[in-house]
């Protein structure tokens, strides 16, 4: 004779479906993403002048060499400006890739000083030649010759210097920047370019990188 199975009581049934829904609930919670806290906000971006392609050193920016981009406040270094007005004219100390924001240290002007490596100071020093001047950008690393007049041939009296800047005028007559270069060099050099320079013709070469 088969035996019956005795029915479960309702409450027991009960028990089990609230357990169910119990465990569906847990897992749905667990899959569910951590909301973020109540405080965490997305940091406010400011606008910010960059490069609006890749520039090389010695270049004089225009309109079209700087972009405007937006930049989170908290990560910008100093020196930036907002947008492209105050940098229009001035030339690059070294180059800089697009979107690279053009800070003051990257400037020649009042900000050149920033660039000299520790124990070296700038330099001014003036070519005879200026067709050679004209070679030199900013950012390249140059030996200086002194070349006295009875000499059989010229001395290095500055080996591999920083050029920090170059100017290049449109007309040598009226410019007495022509032919200046401004270099980084150790304070012993920079006096012994200051005495040559009084009795020697000056120029340079560019040695190899």
């Amino acid at each position: 004779m088969p035996r019956l199975r005795r029915p479960r009581s309702p409450v027991h049934t009960a028990r089990r479906t609230a357990a169910v829904l119990l465990a569906a609930a847990a897992l749905f919670l667990a899959a569910r993403p951590v909301p973020a806290p109540a405080t965490a906000r997305v940091p406010a971006a400011v606008p910010v002048a960059v490069a609006a392609r890749d520039l090389p050193a010695g270049a004089a920016l225009s309109g079209s060499d700087i972009a405007v981009a937006r930049w989170p406040a908290g990560v910008l270094p100093g020196g930036v400006v907002a947008d492209s007005r105050p940098l229009v004219g001035r030339v690059l100390a070294g180059a800089v890739r697009a979107g690279e924001p053009l800070t003051d240290i990257r400037l020649v002007g009042p900000g050149l000083t920033a660039l000299l490596p520790a124990g070296q100071v700038a330099a001014p020093v003036r070519l005879a030649d200026l067709a050679v001047a004209a070679l030199v950008r900013t950012g390249d690393r140059v030996d200086v010759l002194a070349a006295l007049a009875d000499a059989g041939q010229a001395e290095v009296v500055a080996g591999g210097a920083l050029v920090l800047a170059a100017p290049r005028p449109a007309s040598a007559d009226v410019d007495p920047a022509a032919g200046l270069l401004v270099l980084a060099v150790d304070a012993a050099t920079a006096a012994r370019l200051a005495a040559v320079s009084t009795t020697a013709t000056l120029t340079v070469s560019l040695p190899p990188p």
